[in-house]
């Protein structure tokens, strides 16, 4: 599997995603810069690190949204490559069109950096398939602005059709997201869009490894 890495200026979880690709694919991933415009031709997964891109003026994810990238982007899922969006990055494809919705600022007004337990929705996804006969997993979160917000229609369309991929676990909702969605997919299921972190639990220094299972779950579908 051929993969890439988009790095803003404020990006601060590009090395996490470089790291957890390496591991899972054995070869490192293209570090795209913003301005270059080129995702490498081949490609079949780009990653949308989370970090504060521009330092989250205007709106998180907002200017990033904007950037000469984003057409390469745009086109690689149009075609049917993956696309995953981490925290910054889920904030960034909902601002792109990617994704329906809007992240806000957490409900507490606080920032929030804890191991969050989260819900496996679905197993049969291209992201999920790994956590087949798992119901729960733990997956640390860090962010700000994760209160994910969409209209009632909207949010009956993504549940009815099966697009709510993770949500955090009954009672623990850190953000007042909406329906407790953590993570919601493209209406063809290629492009996912996650607020906690699946790159800081892959087995390392960081504790715990339920993350892993999400990218191992791209290897295979690729």
């Amino acid at each position: 599997m051929k993969t890439a890495v988009i790095v803003f200026p404020g990006s601060n979880c590009d090395r996490d995603a470089h790291d957890a690709l390496l591991k899972v694919t054995g070869k490192a991933p293209a570090m795209v810069w913003h301005k270059d415009g080129t995702i490498p031709e081949g490609t079949d997964f780009v990653m949308v690190p989370g970090g504060f891109s521009y330092g989250d003026y205007l709106r998180c994810g907002a200017m990033a949204g904007n950037s000469p990238i984003i057409s390469q982007l745009k086109a690689h899922a149009a075609r049917g490559g993956y696309v995953l969006g981490v925290c910054n990055g889920f904030q960034i494809l909902c601002e792109t069109g990617l994704l329906p919705g809007a992240l806000m600022r957490n409900a507490s007004l606080h920032f929030v950096c804890k191991p969050q337990s989260l819900t496996v929705e679905t197993s049969n996804t291209a992201f999920t398939s790994a956590y087949k006969g798992r119901g729960e997993v733990v997956i640390p979160i860090a962010h700000h602005d994760g209160n994910y917000f969409a209209d009632d229609a909207t949010l009956d369309r993504i549940e009815g059709e099966g697009h709510v991929a993770f949500r955090y676990a009954s009672g623990s909702n850190p953000n007042g997201s909406a329906r407790d969605i953590a993570g919601i997919l493209s209406e063809n299921g290629r492009v996912l869009g996650l607020m906690p972190h699946p790159e800081r639990a892959i087995g390392g220094h960081e504790g715990g490894d339920d993350g892993i299972g999400l990218f191992e779950s791209l290897l295979s579908a690729a």
